[in-house]
Formats: structure tokens, C-alpha cells, sequence
């Protein structure tokens, strides 16, 4: 949340650098003057910037700054994309069957605009096996290149393997 601006007689300074209702800078002006002026335009006088001095008020409809910019913040929120990071396992002995399965899901995941984590779980003696692994993330890589571009490359972290695919930004476009 924002701290909350001060505004007509909660303003402590004695003078202030005003800005009218237009955006015109007006000056330097005594508080009361600029009150004044506030209570005669049917307008709050609203401190902007309190660390300059002297600090920076500006005529306007508190009621209605305050409403337009939390307007702006809720838009930004509802534009803001929560980016999701999909993750499909594989073993080392994948059946071919379960392979295309597993392929036809990244493909779901990456035509929805997902970052997709490849992991290949090796068990045992697997683990002497890695070349297999690679080969492995380099096949699912070449089935899925037509919507998706390897965003890190296959690296080892202790009994797995892995590999980051995101949406090319074509498809992601064509979503929107």
C-alpha cells in the first residue's frame, strides 16, 4: 500500500511550491494563500512531494485522484501475467507410448503460454548413463521445437537432470 498524501490543513510547511488545477506551476506561496485559493476552486490542496523544499502541493479533487489511481493499480494488477513453470518428469527407460504422452502435454503447457522444466529422474545405476539423458532431452527439445526454444540448456543437479523450454514468442502472441 502507498503511504497517504497530506492534504489542506494536515500540510505543515509555511510555504509551498503550488501547481494549479491546470498543471501550471504558480510559485511559491504562503499556506494560507494557497488554501485559499483551494477553498475557492471547490479544490484540495494535496502535498505531492514532501521532501523538497518547499514542499510541492497541487489543486486537484482529492476524492477523485485517489479513486483514478487505484484505478491504475488494479489495471496493472489485471495486466499482470502470473508466469507458471510446468514441470514433466521422465525416466530413462520411457516407453515409447508414455514418451508421446508426455511430449503431447509440454506441447499443451507451451501452446498456453507456460514455461515448461523437463526433468529426467535417474535411479541407481542409471546414473552412469547421462550421455542417454542428454539424448533424451536433445529428442523431446527436436519434437517441440516448432513451439518452444530451450531456455537452459540440460544441467545435472544430483540424481536429476534437466532442461527449461519456454514459448516461443510467436505462439505466445497468437494466444493473446
Amino acid at each position: 500500500m502507498e503511504k497517504k498524501l497530506r492534504t489542506n490543513k494536515e500540510i505543515r510547511a509555511r510555504e509551498v511550491r503550488m501547481i494549479d488545477d491546470e498543471g501550471k506551476q504558480v510559485g511559491i506561496v504562503d499556506i494560507r494563500k494557497a488554501l485559499e485559493m483551494a477553498v475557492l476552486k471547490g479544490l484540495d490542496l494535496v502535498e505531492i512531494s514532501p521532501n523538497s523544499d518547499p514542499p510541492v502541493c497541487k489543486l486537484l479533487d482529492y476524492g477523485k485522484y485517489k479513486y483514478e489511481l487505484e484505478k491504475k493499480q488494479k489495471e496493472n494488477r489485471r495486466k499482470q501475467s502470473s508466469v507458471d513453470i510446468k514441470e514433466m518428469q521422465f525416466s530413462l527407460s520411457v516407453d515409447e507410448n508414455d514418451y508421446q504422452t508426455k511430449v503431447g502435454h509440454i506441447r499443451r503447457f507451451l501452446l498456453n503460454g507456460h514455461r515448461t522444466k523437463i526433468v529426467i529422474r535417474f535411479r541407481g545405476r542409471e546414473m552412469m548413463h547421462k550421455d542417454q539423458g542428454r539424448a533424451l532431452l536433445d529428442r523431446i527439445a527436436n519434437d517441440v521445437a516448432s513451439l518452444g526454444m530451450i531456455e537452459q540448456m540440460p544441467k545435472v543437479d544430483g540424481r536429476n537432470m534437466h532442461m527449461m523450454i519456454a514459448p516461443t514468442k510467436q505462439k505466445e502472441k497468437e494466444i493473446k
